[in-house]
């Protein structure tokens, strides 16, 4: 293997920080932007391509591409630098974009998302690693409030931009809908500018092998399991040919992966980390977390604008308790980890807030006050601010500085993966329940009061779970109904959602506590490994 070591081991200073921190905000408002974005405008979307069944894969599709990047961009970025495959990212989001923007299915639609997927993981797996490379793990609490703010930015913009570009049936001579994709080029184009003048990171660089076998068996087993689960189980059934032949492959290929990546000379997961503790278990319970997140935020959009009549707009707007819950809880969490050295009760505090969260989201009603849904919000964004960046300062403090680039990658992978799991498990529990209890609301029906429903066809409610829009075209009983359908089949995902964030909780009282870092001792193991690189 050749060697090429660029290092500087000089601190930075405060304000050759900051400079530096504006490329990487600005890049990583791009993908934080698109994840809330698409949220509320969802809805719209699928009545226009009159597909609810695939409503998941959306969201699916650009965390499935984002998580199964995000590793290699960490060994990449050691051979060409971080700046160079930074910018690669963007490109590749901006193309992704553009596309998804001009997209006439649904088809092309998740095609096109994956694309844009396959840029944004590089955008989070590269911002965390430069923070890495150029602030201690003991400062970097400081500087933590200025992502929460842009995490702020993203949840607070993104909703409402989602929501406004949803609610204007054509802007510009475009849906508008097609627009919440077209915003991501000017603010691209300016990312571009800004990494190409301030975004001049000092860091140790090594030539690596690059291990696409690894990479192949990674991406194949988990497109397979996620097919079984969002795809194949809800549409034919979880027992029929298709669905088991897919959980089967993505099992045998996973198997596989562990097998090439323990032999492997330059594997893309060394399982070398895993005898890492803070490692492994911050994995798990960030994988954990993401499954949880995911399953929160996917559906509260539904909610508001199904259930309680909000338009697009209105629901980003009242998404904003959580949002806010996240911000003020990432900057809080941030300055007493830089004032205490201390990060482990961040993790346990956040998985038991967003357990209690989840909990409180399953006594949701029809006429639930909005209060009450504020409520859960907050403590639900609480517990995602207080989870999220400790998990990041924890891992990147424990590995050995050689290991930055990829222990960072691999983190977010877990994180990411966890996202599309429990986005692909909790919206196959939707499409899933949503058919029962349909049927099971208008046989109710049928039996309380069968004038009713008298001359109305019952094959007509499958209608309602593809195309939500037509609920409000229905007579009273019937659409209460049909809205009695939804709660009970929130229920359904609340209910699986609470024990996996309770899992969290306890695997993070797991968690070891290391010491953090100081700036000497972060500049010091940062020249050792640039030593040891040279041989």
């Amino acid at each position: 293997m050749s060697k090429q070591v660029h290092d500087n081991s000089q601190p930075l200073t405060h304000r050759q920080i900051l400079v530096i921190l504006s490329g990487l905000m600005t890049g990583m408002l791009l993908a934080a932007l698109d994840q809330t974005i698409v949220s509320t405008a969802l809805k719209r979307i699928v009545e226009d391509f009159n597909g609810l069944e695939h409503y998941s894969w959306v969201v699916t599709a650009y965390l499935l591409t984002s998580t199964a990047a995000t590793p290699l961009y960490g060994k990449i970025s050691d051979i060409y630098g971080r700046r160079h495959v930074f910018q690669f990212a963007i490109v590749v989001f901006l193309i992704g974009s553009a596309l998804a923007g001009a997209s006439q299915n649904m088809g092309q639609l998740i095609a096109f998302r994956a694309i844009q997927g396959i840029g944004a993981g590089g955008l989070m797996a590269m911002t965390f690693a430069i923070i890495g490379d150029i602030i201690p793990p003991r400062e970097r609490g400081r500087y933590q409030g200025y992502f929460g703010a842009v995490w702020g930015l993203s949840s607070v913009a993104g909703p409402l931009l989602g929501g406004f570009f949803s609610d204007q049936h054509t802007l510009l001579g475009t849906a508008g809908w097609r627009w919440i994709f077209y915003i991501n080029l000017p603010f691209g184009i300016a990312a571009l500018v800004i990494t190409s003048i301030v975004l001049h990171v000092p860091s140790v660089r090594v030539n690596h092998a690059i291990d696409f076998v690894g990479a192949t068996f990674m991406v194949t087993g988990t497109s397979s399991l996620l097919l079984a689960l969002s795809y194949a189980g809800p549409t034919y059934g979880w027992s029929d040919t298709l669905t088991l032949l897919y959980a089967a492959a993505g099992l045998v290929l996973a198997a596989l992966f562990v097998w090439w990546e323990s032999r492997a000379t330059e594997p893309i997961l060394s399982l070398a980390l895993f005898k890492n503790k803070v490692f492994s278990v911050t994995s798990i319970v960030g994988f954990i977390v993401g499954a949880g997140m995911f399953g929160a935020i996917v559906m509260l959009p539904l909610y508001l604008q199904v259930v309680k009549g909000a338009t697009a707009t209105e629901s980003g707007l009242e998404l904003l308790p959580m949002m806010l819950g996240i911000v003020s809880m990432s900057i809080f969490s941030g300055k007493r980890i830089s004032v205490t050295g201390q990060y482990r009760a961040f993790p346990v505090a956040g998985a038991l807030l967003m357990t209690v969260g989840i909990v409180s989201l399953m006594f949701l009603a029809i006429d639930t006050p909005y209060w009450r849904l504020a409520i859960s919000m907050l403590l639900i964004g609480w517990g995602l601010g207080a989870s999220m960046q400790p998990l990041v300062i924890a891992v990147q403090n424990a590995v050995e500085f050689k290991d930055m680039g990829i222990a960072t990658g691999a983190n977010t992978f877990f994180r990411s993966l966890g996202s599309v799991v429990g986005t692909a498990v909790f919206g196959a529990i939707l499409t899933e329940k949503l058919h029962d209890h349909l049927a099971e609301q208008f046989q109710a029906l049928a039996q309380s009061n069968p004038a009713l429903v008298q001359g109305f066809d019952p094959s007509k409610m499958a209608a309602f779970s593809n195309n939500t829009e037509a609920v409000s075209t229905l007579p009273p009983a019937l659409k209460q109904a049909v809205l009695q359908a939804f709660v009970d089949t929130f229920h359904n995902v609340f209910y699986a959602a609470a024990p996996v964030t309770l899992l969290a909780f306890l695997f993070a009282l797991a968690i070891p506590h290391v010491a953090l870092r100081s700036g000497e001792e972060h500049a010091q193991a940062r020249a050792d490994a640039a030593a040891e690189a040279l041989g």
